[in-house]
């Protein structure tokens, strides 16, 4: 395939002379999307690298930033969503952004150009942080299946996560980047939020009241009484987003259906994707690498307001 035909993130074309001699000096493998380079602990395509060094040179937060970083497939739109209503409340139900955008077009992606800092940023640095989790295998089936090239099937990719002895490299070091803020959740409760996708699945309610103090804008006794929370679950809920106009036919700025980002999301859904064994072996990986954690098989995504 032609470099120019490649997702942007796993091209060549933007890295920089300097950048290309740093890679030439760093530990070099490949998963089953492409080329990747070690650097800081953490596993990158050649054009990722290029945008985390220029994040690192370059970006300067504000106090009005507010970043969510998450793992593919992890639940990002629908907390990209329930984010915006929640900041967006005061909005008429006809004039909410949601309804005439994506959760993608209103939050974009900062890591198609810029990516964060380091795979285990320091948490001085920001005045909260969140994580809401999602069950590993099911968020790996998908992305394999709709991600993964033509003619790379998930068990070659499962494959590939035996022989290396890991889970895709460039995943590789997502378990110490999800255990440094639940540790930070333990040492600063008040700055770091660590929420739980089966959780936000099995008491929406009270975890949309957790996530709205978190950020400052907590629900009044009046607007409880009047249903606010129970609103805003159903105007974010993914069946309701998946049926306006603007998902079933937009796209975003890289030419990527708006549909595609809404699939069942079921915990357990892994099963229709993966064998027992398949499911097994990813288990087996996560359960080792959270062994001395209360944070076993769960996948990240995280919410960061920046000071």
């Amino acid at each position: 395939m032609a470099d120019n035909e490649l997702p942007m993130n796993l091209r060549e074309d933007n890295v920089r002379e300097e950048t290309k001699k740093l890679i030439s000096s760093l530990p070099t493998d490949k998963d089953c999307r492409g080329k990747l380079c070690k650097y800081q602990g953490c596993w990158y395509y050649h054009n990722t690298l290029q945008a985390v060094i220029s994040f690192q040179n370059n970006f300067q937060p504000q106090e009005t930033d507010i970043i969510l970083s998450s793992s593919p497939k992890s639940g990002t739109t629908w907390l990209k969503a329930l984010t915006v209503a929640l900041l967006e409340r005061s909005k008429h139900h006809d004039d909410h952004p949601l309804l005439s955008d994506n959760p993608h077009g209103i939050v974009p992606f900062l890591e198609n150009n810029l990516l964060l800092k380091s795979s285990t940023p320091d948490l001085t640095k920001f005045s909260s942080a969140s994580y809401v989790y999602k069950a590993v295998c099911d968020s790996h089936a998908f992305a394999h299946r709709e991600r993964g090239p033509q003619g790379f099937s998930l068990q070659d990719c499962v494959r590939v996560q035996e022989r290396k002895g890991r889970v895709v490299p460039m995943w590789s070091q997502l378990w110490d980047h999800v255990l440094s803020y639940w540790r930070g959740s333990l040492e600063d409760p008040s700055h770091v939020l660590f929420m739980k996708y089966e959780e936000m699945k099995e008491e929406p309610c009270v975890q949309l009241k957790r996530l709205a103090e978190f950020l400052g804008c907590p629900f009044t006794e009046e607007e409880e009484e009047s249903g606010a929370v129970n609103k805003i679950l159903q105007l974010c809920s993914l069946r309701s987003l998946s049926d306006l106009e603007i998902n079933r036919t937009g796209k975003t700025s890289n030419g990527v259906d708006y549909k595609f980002y809404f699939r069942k999301g079921e915990v357990g859904d892994s099963k229709n994707h993966l064998t027992p064994e398949m499911e097994s072996k990813i288990d087996m990986i996560i359960e080792y690498c959270y062994i001395s954690s209360a944070a076993a098989a769960v996948v990240v995504v995280v919410f960061l307001l920046l000071t």
